[in-house]
């Protein structure tokens, strides 16, 4: 063969390998939004909960004197019953991130007013609307406040970031032909209107709803002028999920029939005398940041038993509404709700005694611990026996776990006991010869379990450690 031949089809073969050894180009990610999960309405009745996104504000998710409030997460109960599943909630952290969750499958609902737009709908379906609401300009009641919107020109108005409001602001000064300097914050929209009240800036805007409560307690807060008609907005779906579109859809005609929606709306947005109190007691997650007046006991009672503190206080809401004069018709008595015999057993001798009372349920608490310890190691498992325990009595659990070991289920976790627990009404069951305590309802020592936990998840999101 010809040298120069040879050294030619050698040098074709190394550049053939060479070119063979490089790494291939990564596909280019598609958008988030092109390939949304699929699950839809039986996957999430089959999970057994809906995961819903809503805005931390004095209209949709907030606490007040320890119990869970806001029109949205009283909507989205109520629909969660309709379609027979537990109800979980995340707050928002920004608009992009919200449909980003939704399409990843970490929400199923975007519960948040949203109004729809070409932009938008790359991102999700939209449901009938829930409201009409128009976009107001906030600002102080001062020798600054403007009447006519022509009196921006040149004025910096300040929106939170992602929202549809920059897009209307741009409409009115086109509309006007005036310059408004847009300034986008990452800040809640009631951050902003607080800011407006202290001084720190001049303008925000934001939906008539979130306006009008506010405006009921701040009285120097002007938001007579409207930037916008009154327009519909809708809560966001997965575009695969349209058997849960359809569901809430209809859902929506049902609640408007009855006059279920009309109501919710009257006790969050006409109500200004409830409207005022909710949302500047201190016992407020909007503006206090407190759940009760007991705050400081409890946590000293929480650090004696090694929890976080909100997990304690979702008990004692659960137990006694925080009132020290509640009396159960069994004749328990408190804020933990003690009755007589244990009232005597860890030594509370007045029971309407706050301190007591509480420390009586702590020491009743800490005997829990210790009786599970050894069989549930897990501190976060444990917690829902000693919850249950406290609910029921810990020999009506402790039956559960004797028959959750005969049948070779894992002791060491609450669903499997849970399981057994449920069903102590049942003849079968509470006739087995484990079961030493006899008949209980032990459905409801479950849901009081879930009730608290989840209470207590409320409280971590929207209440300071």
């Amino acid at each position: 063969m010809d040298k120069s031949l040879r050294n030619s089809i050698l040098f074709c073969i190394i550049c053939l390998l060479f070119f063979n050894c490089q790494s291939p180009q990564k596909k280019e990610a598609a958008p988030f939004w092109e390939n949304p999960v699929e699950f839809d309405l039986q996957e999430i009745k089959n999970r057994g909960f809906i995961r819903a996104i809503v805005d931390n504000s004095s209209t949709s998710y907030y606490v007040y004197r320890g119990k869970t409030m806001g029109y949205e997460y009283e909507m989205l109960r109520n629909l969660a019953a309709h379609l027979e599943v537990n109800l979980r909630l995340v707050v928002s952290d920004g608009l992009e991130a919200s449909f980003r969750d939704l399409n990843e499958g970490r929400a199923d609902i975007v519960a948040i007013n949203l109004e729809v737009s070409e932009d938008r709908e790359k991102y999700a379906n939209f449901s009938d609307p829930i409201l009409e609401l128009e976009t107001v300009l906030v600002q102080s009641r001062n020798n600054k406040a403007i009447q006519v919107l022509d009196s921006l020109h040149h004025k910096t108005v300040h929106i939170k970031k992602g929202t549809i409001y920059r897009d209307k602001l741009r409409n009115v000064a086109d509309s006007l032909g005036i310059l408004i300097h847009i300034q986008e914050e990452d800040d809640s929209k009631e951050n902003l209107i607080l800011k407006v009240i202290e001084g720190e800036i001049d303008f925000t805007v934001v939906d008539s709803d979130v306006a009008l409560v506010n405006a009921t307690y701040y009285d120097n807060l002007d938001v007579s002028v409207a930037i916008s008609e009154p327009s519909p907005v809708s809560w966001a779906f997965r575009k695969n999920a349209s058997e849960l579109l359809n569901a809430t859809n209809n859902w929506l005609k049902r609640i408007h029939r009855t006059g279920y929606q009309a109501i919710l709306y009257d006790k969050y947005f006409l109500n200004k005398k409830n409207s005022y109190f909710r949302n500047t007691s201190p016992f407020s997650s909007v503006s206090g940041g407190r759940i009760s007046q007991y705050d400081e006991i409890i946590k000293n009672g929480a650090d004696l038993l090694g929890w976080d503190w909100r997990l304690l206080a979702s008990l004692v809401y659960k137990e006694s509404r925080f009132d020290t004069s509640a009396i159960s018709y069994a004749g328990a008595v408190g804020l933990l709700q003690l009755m007589p015999v244990t009232l005597q057993r860890f030594g509370v001798s007045d029971p309407n005694d706050p301190r007591e009372s509480l420390r009586g349920g702590v020491n009743y608490l800490r005997y829990l611990d210790g009786f599970w310890l050894e069989r549930v190691p897990d501190n976060s498992e444990r917690i829902k026996f000693i919850l249950a325990s406290y609910n029921v009595g810990h020999g009506h659990v402790q039956d559960a776990w004797r028959l959750a070991l005969k049948y070779n289920k894992d002791t060491r976790q609450w669903s499997n006991v849970a399981y057994y627990l449920e069903r102590k009404s049942r003849p079968e069951i509470y006739r087995d010869p484990l079961v030493t305590s006899g008949y209980a309802k032990g459905h409801m020592a479950v849901r009081y379990v879930r009730d608290v936990m989840s209470l207590y998840e409320t409280y971590k999101v929207l209440v300071e450690p």
